[in-house]
């Protein structure tokens, strides 16, 4: 089985949808699949490279604001489209923009079995533009997207059963297959230690520094925390408003709300495994996701989450308990969540084994298995 994968973008740090499309490459390579990537060549020539390189397309104007969030989009090169869809025996789409109109175009023609997961709602993209929660952009990019690509293909991955809804609420009438991108477990069960909240508190908050991921709303919530003074935030990510989630934390660090500076970088997955494992709490405040593996690569260790529950929000299904979720936006919510978990460290702990145990249903070689069922329906599909 050939499948080619169709990304405009599979190189950049702190994206989650690169990082789960190179993960998922070479998971089905493991797997006997060949699978090739179609993308924008990576801007680091030392690193590895897409099997069907293509040249950065740079957007007058936006193109800091793009690159900003981790993303780029890539040139649609017609003959090394055509090159790379003659070779495969389905073409599978990351998104629906410029790039992927073109290869399902020629797939279509070529007779392709086409398939596609559903990465990215257009509330990603317009929060990103300035633009708030409701406003017109939103059902003109879920239409478009479904009318250039995601009708075109007999399949769709949907990491959540949120993000399944959200597409038959919309008019995608493909079959639907909910299968989450998975991630990478260790051979053994993790052990977690114990983990005290005293005298420092430790808490985890992983993403790209972005509008939708709403980590105001963890700073916000520290001004209604009794237990503020002893709370050691992390922020594990970069991203556009960096510069603005910092001097709101100098702010509260200045006015003694905290009593220890939070910091904010850059961490390798590893590093991120280190915290997690020394961290007492993770907070997930995005209020659109479409899954958010980063919070099953914390709770993979034991930390315990509280997560955000939204109508867009497919991390909070990843909850266990009532405690680990708390209304999006509601930062004294929030604060009441964290107090009750500081408050309840045996209880923490006991969830803590609970949490690491339940992610080991979201292996990726599952996730896997299921994504090759998936493929082989669509070459089956007589429709194509």
């Amino acid at each position: 089985m050939k499948v080619l994968f169709v990304c405009n973008n599979a190189f950049n740090r702190g994206n989650g949808l690169s990082t789960s499309v190179k993960n998922t490459i070479r998971k089905l390579r493991e797997h006997g699949v060949d699978a090739r990537l179609m993308a924008a060549r990576n801007p680091d020539p030392a690193g590895p490279q897409p099997d069907f390189p293509l040249d950065h397309f740079k957007i007058p104007i936006f193109e800091p604001l793009v690159l900003s969030n981790g993303f780029c989009f890539a040139r649609a090169d017609r003959r090394l489209i055509e090159e790379a869809v003659g070779w495969a025996d389905v073409v599978h789409f990351e998104e629906a923009f410029p790039l992927e109109y073109f290869a399902c175009k020629t797939a279509r023609r070529m007779g392709k079995a086409r398939t596609a997961t559903f990465h990215l709602y257009p509330h990603n993209i317009a929060a990103n533009l300035g633009l708030p929660k409701k406003n017109p952009l939103n059902p003109i990019l879920v239409s478009h997207w479904r009318d250039i690509v995601f009708r075109h293909c007999s399949d769709i991955q949907c990491p959540t059963r949120t993000v399944e809804e959200y597409l038959r609420k919309h008019g995608y009438t493909s079959r639907m297959h909910v299968i989450s991108n998975g991630i990478q477990l260790p051979a053994e069960p993790e052990k977690p230690a114990a983990v005290q909240p005293a005298p420092v508190t430790e808490i985890l908050c992983i993403g790209r520094l972005s509008a939708e991921k709403s980590q105001d709303t963890l700073l916000q919530a520290m001004r209604y925390s009794e237990y503020a003074d002893r709370i050691h935030l992390t922020f594990a990510g970069i991203g556009p408003r960096a510069r603005y989630y910092q001097k709101m934390a100098d702010g509260l660090f200045r006015e003694g709300v905290l009593k220890i500076a939070p910091s904010f970088g850059f961490y390798t997955h590893d590093e991120l495994a280190v915290l997690a494992r020394k961290s007492y709490l993770y907070i997930h405040c995005a209020w659109v996701e479409v899954e958010g593996l980063s919070c099953l690569e914390a709770t993979l260790t034991g930390l315990v989450p509280v997560i955000a529950e939204g109508e867009l929000i497919g991390t909070s299904t990843f909850a266990l308990c009532p405690e680990s979720l708390y209304p999006v936006y509601d930062s004294r919510a929030l604060a009441e969540r964290i107090d009750w978990w500081i408050e309840h460290p045996e209880e923490r702990n006991r969830m803590a084994q609970q949490y690491a145990d339940a992610v080991r249903n979201y292996d990726i070689d599952n996730s896997i298995e299921a994504l090759i069922g998936m493929f082989r329906q669509a070459m089956a599909d007589p429709s194509r």
